[in-house]
């Protein structure tokens, strides 16, 4: 069956297209788009009007995008920022009503379940391991390892919310840095009944972004989880969280989209290694999209 899956991110829209089959799929067509759905609102719990028109944009092209590829099946799943905004159905009414898609809104531990879906086709959990997907509302958390019981949780400490909730100097001064990390803290209370583990699982979206910095060449195109160097992963935060935004600006690696709220995702990875004493570092090129494939 040819399946499309809409990824609503608070900060990108990312489409997948792939034959699904039992024991797997086939990638037929996989892109994304900059919409910042949850720029000018995602605090006052809204979608605003200049995000709900670059929404429509997005869908208005993914939609030629299906039927170009003869899609069957269409599911689109908003996360953080239709699930908070209290006029969400704007969005998921003129979707349907001019492209006749319609948006399932997940809560924190729905998205959290199919971010670890997704993570699984390709990683197998035979370590301790801690999920981590970066969003532009929420970060999601999942504790796996093989013949244990999930853990899991759905902060409200995406990097959009962040950066629309607090003022910080350009570059972070040291204040700004301990300011932060104290607030991940006190939102964060859920991850203290974690088990520990040393592995970190990267998903996708920011985590690709730090792989193409450190390494200097695109995110590798495959299924497999990729592991990269402690080392370098912490000199590639490090120089995020102290750049200014002209220096990211210039930067050939960091898209468009994250360019601004970069320090802030650095930091909070920064922040996740240290407090779970992590010693191994792989990405996944899966995610809540791959998830959402499964039959």
């Amino acid at each position: 069956m040819r399946i499309a899956v809409i990824d609503l991110g608070t900060n990108t829209f990312n489409l997948l297209i792939a034959d699904v089959h039992e024991s797997g799929f086939s990638v037929v067509h996989n892109s994304k788009e900059g919409v910042a759905l949850g720029m000018g609102g995602i605090n006052e719990k809204r979608i605003a009007p200049e995000a709900l028109e670059r929404a429509l944009k997005a869908f208005e092209l993914f939609s030629e995008i299906c039927s170009t590829h003869q899609v069957e099946t269409i599911r689109a799943i908003g996360t953080s920022a239709v699930r908070d905004a209290t006029n969400s159905n704007e969005l998921i009414n003129e979707v349907f009503r001019r492209f006749g898609i319609q948006i399932d809104s997940v809560d924190g531990l729905q998205e959290a379940q199919l971010i670890y879906d997704g993570v699984s086709w390709s990683y197998d959990f035979n370590e301790p391991s801690l999920i981590m997907d970066i969003g532009g509302g929420s970060t999601e958390f999942i504790r796996g390892h093989k013949g244990e019981e999930l853990q899991f949780c759905s902060l409200d400490i995406g990097v959009s919310r962040v950066a629309q909730l607090f003022e910080f100097s350009d570059p972070f001064t040291l204040d700004d840095q301990q300011f932060l990390r104290y607030w991940f803290e006190e939102k964060s209370s859920e991850l203290d009944v974690f088990k520990p583990c040393s592995t970190l699982v990267g998903a996708s979206g920011s985590f690709e972004t730090f792989y193409e910095m450190v390494h200097e060449v695109p995110f590798p195109v495959g299924i497999e989880p990729i592991q990269i160097n402690r080392k370098e992963l912490d000199e590639t935060l490090e120089w995020i969280i102290q750049s200014t935004f002209e220096e990211r600006e210039r930067h050939p690696y960091i898209i468009p989209i994250r360019r601004r709220m970069a320090p802030i995702a650095a930091l909070k990875t920064k922040w996740i290694l240290e407090k779970f004493n992590i010693q191994k570092i792989v990405i996944s090129p899966y995610s809540l999209k791959e998830g959402a494939l499964k039959l």
